[in-house]
């Protein structure tokens, strides 16, 4: 029986085929920086930020003056996953805090 090539060539693709659930740290993290540069894809820039902190965790603290080391970060891709990180930090507080009031 031969194997089906997966339809999905990018991240996003993934996506919505299997699910967000079945997406690696650096795929989700390729989806908000989008593009990648010359020679280097969104996904690679993705691993290299991930290495450098560790985890999403070690990301989420970080000045966003430390994201302008990486080539291929700019203002608009460090504000859309400070912006995210800012989302999952309000989810984080609302459960917290309706789990307090249980």
């Amino acid at each position: 029986m031969e194997q089906s090539k997966p339809k999905w060539t990018h991240p996003g693709g993934k996506l919505r085929e299997l699910g967000a659930e079945s997406l690696t740290d650096a795929e989700l993290l390729s989806i908000l920086i989008s593009t990648g540069t010359k020679g280097k894809s969104a996904e690679q820039i993705a691993k290299e930020i991930l290495d450098k902190f560790g985890s999403f965790k070690g990301m989420a603290n970080q000045p966003l003056e430390k994201f302008l080391e990486f080539k291929g970060l700019g203002d608009v891709k460090i504000i859309r996953i400070a912006a995210v990180f800012e989302i999952a930090r309000r989810i984080v507080n609302q459960v917290v805090k309706e789990y307090n009031k249980a």
